[in-house]
């Protein structure tokens, strides 16, 4: 008798399944299809097409490399109602590494309008659920809060804005003043993140306390927090745990990781992922809405590692690829109705300063693209060798960059 097929919650209840799909060809320029995340019974309840970019000149939109309606991505586009019509909400990203274009949102009305006109157009034409705000650049609050406001007028309220802010973005610095330390007095609404409270480095130029306290706070849907490449750590619940503590609901915080080593710095393998987001959802299920969930960067070679394939492998869930594979032993924790129960520790209400330092200072040391002379620059200047590589990562490896880029942010 074959098994029977898991029972997962209706995708608009509980922990969010996440993967975010930018490779779609290999180098011989087959198709990665998003199909098996359906047909296997993963759990999956969002896809993030990425990556969206507004380049120079009014008009120039376009998706990685080519324009979106290039002919390459046909079959992407007829999976994404397949994907929607099985119930899975599906996002374009905008931004990320590939800076510029949220500075092209930032000018005058005219100017945005002109550079809004386009990726207007792509989230009707193609019947986007939502898009993903993934800010890697210095920008004003301004800017974002104008593009959050837009999005919302032009489609509604059931339009999912996400936002793909690094870890630290959400944790307070260790070396503000007490009086300013979080967690605020607890509002009638709940403890909320301190807009006052400066956090530790980050990409985006804004405080996303600050945001997330404004009224276009509540415009955000959930925020898919980058715990690599030496931005945080999902090893364990301690990253995860430090950002409620600041305040933050669970139910708007999910965590991301690499879903492969070859994806970035920080892969943390599918046994240990499981059991922290075990953890997790147990820890939080009757705080702030619950746990919210992982994000996977990214789905095309998830699960392709030796590790992962032993491990995926022996939990026999008869996935036909190993991304799909993936996907779904995340999923076998987070979207079953009735989800494993591990022993764990009470929410964070409070985390110290020190403790922070700890964190920031015991990051795991994984090998960083950047040669060990541009990390010795920086080390020699005063930072830890974990500040240094990630100043590079921000930077794109630029030494120059990276120090004024710590500098500003002591």
């Amino acid at each position: 008798m074959p098994p029977q097929p898991p029972k997962f919650l209706p995708t608009t209840q509980g922990p969010r399944l996440i993967v975010y799909a930018q490779t779609f060809h290999d180098s011989s320029g087959n198709y990665h299809s998003l199909l098996p995340l359906i047909t296997n019974n993963t759990g999956i309840t969002h896809v993030i097409i990425a990556a969206i970019h507004l380049n120079e000149g009014p008009g120039n939109i376009t998706l990685n490399d080519h324009a979106p309606s290039d002919s390459r991505f046909k079959t992407l586009w007829g999976e994404v109602k397949w994907l929607q019509g099985s119930g899975v909400k599906v996002l374009g990203m905008l931004g990320g590494a590939a800076k510029g274009s949220y500075e092209r949102l930032s000018g005058s009305e005219e100017s945005f309008e002109a550079y809004y006109g386009p990726l207007h157009a792509l989230i009707t034409t193609h019947k986007l659920d939502g898009l993903d705000l993934d800010i890697e650049e210095q920008i004003p609050l301004s800017t974002a809060t104008r593009l959050i406001s837009r999005l919302r007028s032009d489609f509604g309220p059931d339009f999912l804005i996400t936002m793909a802010p690094v870890a630290t973005a959400l944790i307070p610095d260790p070396n503000v003043p007490a009086h300013l330390r979080p967690p605020r007095p607890v509002l009638a609404s709940g403890p909320t993140p301190n807009p006052l409270h400066p956090t530790l480095p980050h990409l985006s130029g804004f405080s996303y306390p600050e945001l997330e306290c404004s009224v276009f706070g509540r415009e955000i849907a959930w925020y898919n927090t980058q715990f690599y490449c030496g931005w945080g750590d999902a090893s364990s619940t301690q990253w995860y745990d430090a950002i409620i503590a600041a305040g933050w609901s669970p139910s708007k915080i999910a965590l991301g990781v690499v879903t492969n080593p070859g994806n970035g710095a920080g892969h943390v393998g599918i046994g240990k992922l499981r059991d922290v987001c075990a953890r997790l959802r147990e820890k939080y299920r009757n705080v702030g809405g619950g746990f919210g969930g992982v994000m996977g960067w990214e789905f095309f070679n998830s699960g392709d590692s030796d590790q992962d394939l032993v491990e995926v492998s022996s939990l026999d869930l008869n996935n036909e690829t190993a991304s799909a594979g993936w996907v779904a032993a995340v999923g076998r924790v987070l979207r079953l109705e009735e989800p494993p129960h591990p022993q764990t520790g009470r929410p964070a209400l409070d985390i110290t300063p020190e403790q922070i330092r700890q964190m920031v200072t015991t990051l795991p040391d994984p090998p960083a693209p950047w040669t060990e002379e541009a990390v010795q620059n920086l080390v020699v200047l005063g930072f830890s060798k974990q500040e240094a590589v990630a100043a590079l990562n921000a930077t794109n490896g630029n030494v120059e960059l990276a120090a004024a880029f710590l500098f500003e942010h002591q």
